[in-house]
């Protein structure tokens, strides 16, 4: 019988030792590898190749929607399983919208996660009791709502705008996604004309206003 290969993601060490000390008692199951935050994630998943990522949301730096976008991106085909503390029906929806196949919050890890990420093996989706009801909600009267502005971003804004409201020059910005700080400042004039918005102020309180950034 061929195992599960599992990659986990998360910016707590702890929280990596405890998922893969759980996860070790299963035989169908192998953690193939662990990522601190989303940049290490996509080199990771270039190297491993991993059936399975447990991917958190909050972490510095790339963040787990970020790199979710940028690895399927690369393999459509992966499945990512967000495992997070968040259940607001935003980021629900977010990463819904960036094709995971599942969604469990970290408070029901136990035998939840195993039953998770083996049906996202198999290609089902599984997404957490306690917020099925919040997404099913989310998506009642749809197509009547304005497009939210979020959404207007590429994949590549979206990183550098959380990036921008953690703080980090285009230098640094320019230094995480391996990319030129000419394509880095590019990227921020290219997100204010989409938001409409003209100085990192308002891009900070947008980011906190749609849960790209925790305070």
């Amino acid at each position: 019988m061929s195992k599960i290969r599992v990659m986990i993601v998360d910016d707590h060490a702890l929280m990596r030792e405890g998922v893969r000390a759980l996860l070790n008692h299963y035989e169908d199951v192998e953690v193939i590898g662990e990522a601190c935050d989303g940049m290490d994630a996509i080199n990771k998943f270039e190297k491993l190749r991993p059936d399975v990522i447990l991917m958190d949301i909050a972490m510095p730096g790339l963040g787990g929607l970020e790199a979710t976008c940028e690895i399927k991106k690369r393999d459509p085909g992966v499945k990512v399983l967000v495992l997070s503390q968040y259940d607001d029906r935003e980021y629900v929806s977010r990463f819904l919208k960036a094709n995971v196949s599942g969604y469990i919050l970290k408070r029901a890890v136990g035998e939840e996660l195993i039953t998770a990420i083996r049906a996202v093996a198999k290609g089902e989706c599984y997404i957490h009791s306690s917020i099925a009801a919040k997404v099913i909600d989310g998506y009642v009267g749809k197509t009547s709502e304005i497009q939210d502005p979020y959404e207007l971003l590429t994949d590549r804004e979206k990183q550098v705008l959380k990036l921008i409201a953690e703080g980090n020059t285009h230098k640094e910005i320019a230094s995480i996604l391996g990319i030129s700080v000419k394509t880095a400042v590019a990227h921020n004039t290219n997100i204010c004309e989409k938001l409409d918005m003209h100085s990192k102020a308002e891009l900070i309180k947008f980011a906190i206003q749609k849960g790209i950034i925790k305070l």
